[in-house]
C-alpha cells in the first residue's frame, strides 16, 4: 500500500491571529510538522489542501480569497514545498476539486489524514472517500484540532462508525 499524507486547511485563519482560532494550533502545528518529517523519510507523498471560501455561497467571515487569512501557514509550505496543492471550497476535500485524480497520480490507496477542524473538514473527508474510491484512511488524531478539546474528541468518535482508522502521528 501506498499512503499519502493529506494535511487539511493548516491556514492562518486558525491560528491566534487569524480571524477563527482554533483550540490547540501550536501542538498540532509540531505535530503536522514531525508528520511531515516522518512522511519524507519513508517516500510518502503529501498533499496540500486549502479552502477558499466561494462567494457564490453565502458571504464567509474568514479564508476570504486573496487574504493573509486564508494563506497556508509558511512552516507547512517550507516543510512540503513540492507537494500539490488542492483548492477546495466545501468542507470535504473531495467534493468538486481534483483530490482523487491528484492521489491517483501519485499511486495512493491510504490515507493519513490531518489538519484542521477535526468534527469537520478532517472527518467529512475521510469518510467521503469511501463515496469517491475506497481509499483505507487513518486520522492523525494529535495532529488535528477544532474549536475545543470535547468538539475535537466527539469528531474523532464519530469516523469509527465509518472504518476509519484513529492513530498517533507517531504510528505512521
Amino acid at each position: 500500500m501506498r499512503k499519502a499524507l493529506l494535511i487539511i486547511d493548516l491556514q492562518n485563519d486558525y491560528f491566534p491571529q487569524g480571524k477563527f482560532p482554533l483550540w490547540n494550533t501550536e501542538a498540532t502545528l509540531s505535530n503536522i510538522l514531525e508528520a511531515i518529517k516522518i512522511c519524507k523519510d519513508k517516500n510518502y507523498p503529501i498533499v496540500h489542501i486549502q479552502h477558499i471560501a466561494d462567494p457564490n455561497l453565502g458571504l464567509a467571515p474568514f479564508f476570504i480569497k486573496d487574504s493573509d487569512g486564508v494563506q497556508i501557514v509558511p512552516e507547512i509550505l517550507e516543510a512540503a514545498p513540492n507537494a500539490p496543492i488542492v483548492v477546495k471550497t466545501y468542507a470535504d476535500g473531495f467534493v468538486k476539486t481534483n483530490l482523487n485524480e491528484v492521489l491517483e497520480k501519485l499511486d495512493v490507496d491510504e490515507l493519513l489524514v490531518c489538519g484542521m477542524m477535526t468534527q469537520n473538514c478532517v472527518t467529512h473527508t475521510s469518510i467521503s472517500n469511501k463515496k469517491t474510491k475506497n481509499y483505507k484512511t487513518s486520522i492523525l488524531t494529535d495532529a488535528c484540532t477544532s474549536v475545543s478539546e470535547p468538539i475535537h474528541l466527539i469528531g474523532l468518535a464519530a469516523t469509527l462508525t465509518w472504518d476509519v482508522s484513529l492513530i498517533s502521528y507517531k504510528d505512521i
